[in-house]
């Protein structure tokens, strides 16, 4: 059990949904919580198969894969339910957003909000973000966010943390120069295993300027599900931003 509890999701990485870019020798299997909706249930064979990024190819053009070819393309690592990631990409109509979710329910609830929002700027990836960023081109992102992810708590599971030296690589690669990553955490263990890693990252620089500007939400922030059982259990959310120099 995770320093969440048991309701915790997996993060990116951990688990994967069936897609058409689970690598044979993955160690990781599908994970669904409770069972669809009927509506959501036809969202998954239905609207996903459109909005689904493959991955058998390297990804050479990326804003072809949004309307009106966007200069800024995001990624959000593990968005959970959606929630940060639709409001986002409406609140940014002329931007394109990627985002990974392996958990089926989540991919599901993002769907519906896709759904009822009438999102075209938004595309979605089933499997590991690592597989992805890999497929990626050089300097091809604007922003990557991973928001609320699960901390590995125990010291024999930290290798399963997705802030490490193979990811950092593949997040600056993908970054354009001057673009940022993003990490929010109520886990105070992996703020700091965060700090620590980027700090000695050149590549990167800690945006931060005043002492209390990591304990404030990123700018437009609508919140999280998984912020608001933080808050509710006494949990105090850090925000990390670094630019990629």
């Amino acid at each position: 059990m995770g320093a969440h509890g048991p309701r915790h999701r997996p993060e990116v990485g951990a688990v994967l949904i069936d897609t058409e870019a689970r690598r044979r020798d993955s160690l990781y299997g599908r994970r669904k919580g409770k069972p669809l909706s009927p509506r959501r249930e036809r969202l998954m064979a239905e609207l996903l198969p459109r909005l689904a990024i493959g991955v058998d190819a390297p990804l050479a053009d990326l804003p072809s894969l949004f309307p009106g070819h966007p200069s800024r393309v995001n990624l959000e690592i593990g968005f959970g339910g959606g929630e940060h990631l639709v409001a986002e990409a409406l609140r940014l109509s002329d931007e394109g957003f990627i985002g990974v979710e392996p958990f089926l329910n989540g991919m599901a609830k993002a769907l519906a909000a896709v759904d009822d929002n009438a999102v075209s700027n938004l595309r979605l990836f089933g499997g590991d973000a690592s597989v992805l960023l890999d497929h990626l081109p050089p300097g091809s992102l604007a922003r990557v966010e991973l928001l609320y992810p699960d901390p590995w708590p125990k010291k024999r599971h930290w290798k399963r943390r997705f802030v490490s030296p193979e990811n950092l690589d593949r997040i600056a690669r993908a970054l354009k120069s001057g673009g940022v990553f993003r990490f929010a955490s109520d886990i105070p263990a992996y703020v700091e295993w965060t700090l620590l890693s980027l700090g000695r990252d050149d590549r990167f620089q800690w945006t931060a300027e005043r002492a209390a500007d990591w304990l404030h939400p990123f700018a437009h922030w609508p919140g999280t599900r998984y912020e608001a059982k933080a808050l509710a259990a006494g949990r105090v959310p850090t925000y990390l931003e670094f630019q990629r120099r």
